[in-house]
């Protein structure tokens, strides 16, 4: 299974980890990267991931973070087919650099994208299965389905 963790998800280790939502959405994404280490998962990287990661102004974040584009499986660069489809979904309300990291995941051929952004996770793609890291460890462990 291919997954795709935005920009968000990689840096909520870092975050306030004193709020429980916080401190659970780390929890389950630490678990996500265990698991994608032990190859139950395949993480797909891509060209908007280096673009925001390099604007991160700690370096110990931005080296911690960048150690996991060697571990993907696929570097999506940017290409005509991307554009096109994160111009499709900033049409429907998305901001651009997370419309591009949707439409890598999706030319990744990603299953799952996970994010902590509340405005992603409130988009409904038929195409993409948007979904935060704790809501994914509880359908990987069949507490409930994808809708709910």
């Amino acid at each position: 299974m291919r997954v795709y963790l935005d920009n968000c998800s990689f840096n909520r280790p870092f975050d306030d980890q004193t709020q429980i939502k916080i401190r659970l959405e780390t929890e389950a994404k630490l678990y996500i990267q265990k698991e994608i280490l032990n190859g139950r998962f395949e993480l797909v990287w891509s060209y908007i991931l280096d673009f925001e990661n390099a604007e991160n102004p700690y370096e110990q974040r931005r080296d911690s973070i960048l150690n996991w584009k060697d571990i993907a499986i696929l570097d999506c660069e940017e290409d005509e087919e991307i554009i096109s489809l994160a111009q499709e979904l900033a049409s429907m309300g998305l901001k651009a650099k997370d419309s591009l990291h949707i439409a890598c995941a999706v030319k990744g051929k990603c299953q799952y994208f996970i994010t902590t952004d509340n405005k992603i996770l409130n988009k409904h793609l038929d195409f993409i299965n948007i979904i935060n890291p704790v809501d994914f460890i509880r359908i990987l462990e069949g507490d409930f389905d994808e809708n709910g």
